[in-house]
């Protein structure tokens, strides 16, 4: 992966698990995504009990957006939520504060963007 982010330079790498029974190193997703300057967004929707109850490692203090459900292993009502970074991103050489901009980006995706299968019955 580190091989393959410094040839393509990607805006966002993702990391995240459905299916495959594995902890995921979300310290060297961090590490890959800085040395390329992209976005880390972590989905734990399939695993956020288990981070919950701290069975696996929480991908919250290494990944820039993490995004999860709660119906699937927190066994709420089905709805999605996406947790995201606010405040400096980094500090440049001259002392210069990069700030995050991710908030008004996942708004306008969200809704009316990209939002899909929303069911018209659970909004309020």
């Amino acid at each position: 992966m580190e091989e393959t982010a410094r040839l393509f330079k990607p805006k966002v790498i993702i990391a995240g698990i459905s299916c495959y029974s594995r902890c995921l190193d979300y310290k060297r997703f961090r590490e890959i995504a800085d040395q390329n300057g992209a976005y880390l967004f972590a989905d734990m929707a399939h695993i956020s009990g288990l981070v919950a109850a701290g069975v696996i490692p929480s991908p919250f203090e290494y990944a820039d957006v993490v995004s999860t459900t709660t119906h699937k292993t927190l066994r709420g009502p089905r709805a999605g939520v996406i947790f995201f970074r606010k405040g400096v991103r980094s500090v440049k050489a001259n002392g210069e504060k990069v700030m995050y901009d991710l908030e008004s980006r996942i708004n306008q995706a969200v809704f009316p963007g990209l939002q899909g299968g929303p069911h018209n019955h659970a909004i309020a």
